[in-house]
């Protein structure tokens, strides 16, 4: 199942249906499309499931008021001071925006931790320490690896390479180190490394 994050702030908003229904997200197109299920996560938790219901690509110039709406703000202008103001580093009107639309379908009865679900229930931090000491890396996904051990966090990692939409990069050298981990026995299915 395909995930969508929000920073710990938006959780009450996403649960309360209606003041939340949608994120703009910057740079690379997201792998979402309309009917896709996701897993919602805030703040380190997974608070439930919603269908996506759209994902529109444009320009930050491009931004309606009813996009800022529909993500939970009062304007196209103070939607676009909050991604300058600390979601992105580097934001103008040239740059790539998605907005992704979705309808929370199930709310957990309580939040569940989000290290649960991700890569089956196995924590980042155990993957990328088994991927340096037993994977021989390409050393781009090597470097992102220690990066992200280094700082402790996605967030933190994705910072220092450029912004938080570079998340990405972390999350699929983790994904790649996860499966050849798989299929060594390291993490599931087999004896532990």
């Amino acid at each position: 199942m395909k995930h969508l994050e929000f920073d710990g702030r938006y959780a009450e908003d996403i649960l309360r249906g209606g003041k939340k229904r949608a994120t703009v997200r910057l740079g690379r197109k997201p792998n979402l499309k309309e009917g896709d299920t996701v897993l919602i996560h805030a703040g380190g938790y997974a608070l439930g499931k919603a269908v996506i219901e759209k994902v529109e690509s444009k320009t930050v110039g491009e931004l309606t008021d009813e996009d800022a709406f529909l993500d939970g703000f009062s304007s196209r202008e103070e939607l676009i001071r909050a991604l300058k103001g600390g979601h992105y580093r580097y934001v103008n009107d040239d740059s790539p925006a998605h907005v992704i639309v979705f309808r929370l379908v199930e709310k957990f009865d309580k939040p569940v931790m989000s290290s649960d679900y991700a890569y089956e229930g196995n924590l980042p931090v155990e993957i990328a320490e088994k991927a340096l000491k037993y994977l021989d890396l390409p050393e781009g996904d090597r470097k992102l690896i220690e990066l992200f051990l280094r700082t402790g966090s996605l967030r933190k990692a994705a910072y220092r390479l450029g912004g938080l939409n570079k998340r990405y990069l972390i999350r699929e050298a983790l994904r790649r180190a996860y499966e050849e981990l798989k299929k060594r026995g390291g993490i599931m299915g087999g004896p532990k490394l």
